[in-house]
């Protein structure tokens, strides 16, 4: 089981390795949890610098992509040869977008008959992108989720667990990472936010 989480240049550090964190949390033989980029290193908008894991082929071929967010968001949907390589297909992976991702998913077309959620920013060019986006901070349809505003990070961590591992996993990782004497409240918050999308996708599965 192979979560890439796609990375740019000008990334946030929130959207990417909130996420990364959380995901790591899973301690299976089979799970692997990467940091995709076009370049072996990347340099945060805050002026963090670190290795990427894999490429964006690898993250392509994932299971899972998680499309993170950043400064640069623009320049990359702008880039013809870069998007070009963003070979997705969410009847055989999940796919979330965190922030400006959507953006990125919006450009791709994946979220043509998808509303999706995204940071204050970036909504304005989502819109003109002709995606309408919700005024809340998580939403999936099938494979595919958005999240909106850093601290989200969290939903879109625990629907991809959710959805690879199970409840009681995406249950079990944000316990782990919520602040002492509010995890009951953290859990609880987290997990009403993806349920609906959850029960949907089972529904779905069944029907």
């Amino acid at each position: 089981m192979h979560i890439s989480i796609l990375t740019f240049d000008g990334f946030n550090e929130l959207d990417s390795l909130i996420a990364f964190n959380i995901l790591n949390r899973i301690k299976r033989p089979d799970w692997r949890v990467s940091i995709a980029g076009p370049t072996p290193r990347l340099r945060s908008m805050n002026g963090l610098v670190i290795d990427t894991h894999a490429s964006l082929k690898d993250a392509c071929e994932a299971d899972a992509v998680l499309v993170g967010s950043g400064i640069k968001t623009r320049d990359v949907v702008a880039d013809r040869s870069l998007m070009s390589q963003l070979q997705f297909d969410p009847t055989r992976q999940l796919l979330g977008a965190q922030c400006s991702g959507a953006l990125i998913l919006a450009k791709l077309g994946w979220l043509a008959d998808v509303p999706a959620c995204t940071d204050v920013t970036t909504k304005p060019w989502v819109e003109e992108a002709g995606v309408p986006v919700l005024n809340q901070p998580f939403f999936a349809k099938e494979n595919i989720a958005t999240a909106g505003g850093c601290l989200s990070a969290h939903y879109m961590a625990a629907w991809f667990i959710a959805r690879l591992a199970g409840v009681e996993a995406a249950r079990y990782a944000i316990d782990y990472v919520a602040p002492v004497g509010e995890k009951e409240a953290y859990v609880a918050r987290a997990m009403a936010n993806i349920s609906p999308y959850l029960e949907e996708e089972r529904v779905a599965r069944l029907a």
